[in-house]
């Protein structure tokens, strides 16, 4: 069984009054603990609690094994930029095509990748371990006065996944706030007077994740079928490569750096 940390907090509260209608409760004091579920808890299985699983465990056996496709390494997500980050950010560039997009940039939450992805087979199940989320591809057009506040956004939480083509240089504004000393897409300054077409999920473009510049585009391309999720294009790109022969391969390459 894999290994799963579950944290728990545990609050005392005080109550006044006679009743749960009537009464208000106040939070004294909050405290946590950390307990490590693993194969120790294993031991000794319920052999009913087995049985009563099988059938279950089959049927979910057979959606979450098929092999997607072949990653040439383990890969996380950290900020200020990672191999898994990069990874999903150039995804939603590729997977302009299929909607008549040509993206310059894609910008995927780390907050948003929720697991790691093995090295060797990629499964489907790995895949949605990682977006777990009922988030979809969208795409929109961003002045270039509205990207250099977003970089802002981004700088300010020490980075989020960024496609290739973006070299952005956080540092220091002498207050202990970041900011971005230099940005720079496809080897060029942004242009405030410029107009961007951005890959993303609908979920930043809502302006969620403190990306409110999103809220200052236009020409949005927001597919809602369930198809455009971010599990099935990730999917998508690990089967197109793997019928290339390809295995997947991302690494730090200095798109974002603090300084």
């Amino acid at each position: 069984m894999r290994d799963l940390l579950f944290y728990i907090g545990l609050a005392a509260v005080s109550l006044s009054g006679t009743s749960c209608s009537s009464g208000s409760y106040v939070v004294t004091e909050v405290e946590r603990t950390r307990i490590l579920v693993d194969s120790v808890y294993d031991a000794m299985p319920d052999s009913a609690a087995q049985a009563f699983l099988a059938p279950y465990r089959q049927v979910v056996d057979s959606m979450m094994s098929p092999v997607m496709g072949y990653s040439a390494r383990y890969m996380e997500a950290s900020r200020p930029e990672s191999p898994l980050s990069n990874l999903l950010a150039d995804i939603l560039v590729w997977a302009g095509k299929n909607y008549g997009e040509k993206p310059v940039m894609g910008i995927y939450n780390i907050g948003g990748i929720r697991a790691a992805l093995p090295e060797g087979k990629v499964t489907y199940g790995n895949v949605l371990e990682v977006a777990p989320f009922e988030n979809k591809i969208c795409f929109i057009t961003l002045s270039g006065e509205s990207l250099i506040r977003l970089f802002g956004s981004i700088a300010v939480v020490g980075g989020e996944g960024v496609s290739h083509g973006v070299k952005m240089v956080i540092g220091d504004d002498g207050y202990g706030n970041r900011i971005p000393k230099s940005v720079r897409l496809h080897g060029k300054e942004i242009d405030p007077k410029a107009s961007y077409r951005i890959a993303t999920i609908d979920y930043l473009v809502q302006g969620n994740d403190n990306m409110c510049e999103f809220g200052e585009g236009t020409d949005l391309n927001s597919p809602q079928d369930k198809s455009n999720d971010t599990r099935y294009i990730i999917s998508a790109y690990f089967k197109e490569m793997a019928a290339q022969g390809k295995i997947v391969d991302s690494r730090v390459e200095g798109r974002i750096v603090v300084e």
